[in-house]
């Protein structure tokens, strides 16, 4: 049984994954708008990485004998100015998402749950990647900066992305 101010924590952190999920379906209708298809279906598939994380805390909280309470989602910007200022905003998104994530493997940890810690482990794996491949695109971003046609190219390598759930993690 969970703690009940763990609960609430990971409550919070369900709703975090949740407004993160309605964030990257505002960043793909924002370039969905400016025809560009494949940064608009990187978000897409972002906006399913991060469903398939909040599905993965509620089920966990509710295994653990814990009540799940969804919070209100905040709306999110719909205007991000430019692809870079876009994914620059992303990363920094991850980043609020990855210290969140890591307070809560604190809170587990100072409560003595190993079993919570034990689970948030995949999170913290999981940040690493998603800071890395939100990194790698501001990165590239920056160097094509005002060249139309790398922006281009790099608007056809993102729409290869798919969403693809971990074999071993349940949602």
């Amino acid at each position: 049984m969970i703690s009940k101010k763990l609960e609430k924590a990971v409550n919070e952190q369900i709703q975090k994954e949740t407004y993160s999920a309605y964030l990257y379906l505002a960043m793909a209708a924002y370039f969905a708008a400016q025809n560009l298809d494949g940064f608009a279906n990187w978000f897409y598939v972002q906006n399913q990485e991060e469903t398939f994380h909040a599905m993965k805390l509620h089920k966990y909280l509710i295994e653990r004998g814990g009540e799940v309470e969804l919070m209100e989602i905040q709306k999110p910007p719909k205007d991000f100015e430019s692809p870079l200022k876009a994914f620059q905003a992303a990363l920094e998104h991850e980043r609020f998402i990855s210290k969140s994530i890591n307070e809560l493997l604190q809170k587990a940890l100072d409560e003595g749950d190993h079993a919570l810690a034990s689970f948030l482990k995949w999170y913290v794996d999981e940040q690493v990647e998603e800071e890395a491949n939100a990194e790698k695109i501001v990165a590239q971003l920056e160097m094509i900066e005002g060249y139309k046609p790398g922006l281009y190219h790099l608007d056809k390598e993102l729409a290869a992305r798919v969403f693809t759930p971990p074999v071993d993690a349940t949602a």
